[in-house]
């Protein structure tokens, strides 16, 4: 489960902010592995949607709530579907539900980027500024991801992190990691531990998601490019 826990930012503000930037996301990641089970209900659960696993092999079905105020879905359902069609067909049998999730109060306080739980994929709103606000040095593990898909780092007031994101940055970023890692997580069915199941998950990611649409190099700003000269 990806989340980033939220704090106030403690009465810093950058000029002319807006009402979702006065949360904070925290650089900390955790994805619990408790939710990772089809036949088990895990005993505590999140402010989320449980939806019962059918098991009659009928396909997904995409259920969309209001992102909430302030923030926005960054992936429409026709994208998921696309993106969903490009993975092997196989990985899909125990899907049922993607879940565009609503941001409220107290999910602010546990918020994710996507989660795994039962036969469902859950995936966040993100603020519509397209700015996240860390209160702690981000870990070098988040910033190399967000930086894998387009995300920018700056540190614009003393003792705080932005991560901003472009549009497309975005898009890419929940597309062929939050999606496909949360997926990784549904068709493991063999590790049961924290460690092995985030490693399992983020290496299907990588292979399925990052290296399958192009890797670094198609992610480039400004690819160069080569051209030949041919000697008359």
């Amino acid at each position: 489960m990806s989340t980033q826990r939220r704090s106030q930012l403690n009465g810093l503000r950058p000029k002319k902010t807006t009402r979702a930037q006065t949360a904070v996301r925290w650089s900390r990641r955790a994805r619990s592995p408790q939710f990772g089970s089809q036949n088990v209900r895990a005993p505590f659960a999140p402010p989320e949607d449980w939806h019962e696993p059918r098991n009659d092999g009928k396909g997904y079905r995409i259920v969309v709530q209001d992102p909430g105020e302030g923030y926005s879905h960054v992936v429409t359902p026709e994208q998921i579907r696309a993106r969903l069609a490009q993975v092997p067909q196989e990985f899909l049998k125990g899907l049922e539900v993607v879940q565009f999730s609503t941001m409220t109060r107290k999910k602010q306080s546990f918020p994710c980027y996507g989660m795994q739980w039962g036969s469902t994929l859950y995936l966040y709103p993100l603020e519509t500024s397209l700015e996240e606000w860390f209160s702690v040095p981000p870990q070098p593990q988040v910033v190399t991801e967000s930086r894998m898909y387009g995300g920018r780092w700056d540190e614009p007031v003393n003792g705080s992190w932005r991560l901003t994101w472009t549009k497309a940055a975005i898009t890419d970023f929940y597309l062929n990691n939050i999606l496909i890692h949360e997926l990784g997580h549904l068709i493991d069915d063999r590790n049961t531990g924290y460690t092995d199941r985030e490693r399992y998950a983020e290496w299907f990611a990588i292979h399925y998601g990052y290296r399958a649409t192009g890797g670094a190099d198609s992610r480039r700003p400004n690819p160069k490019v080569r051209r030949r000269h041919h000697v008359k």
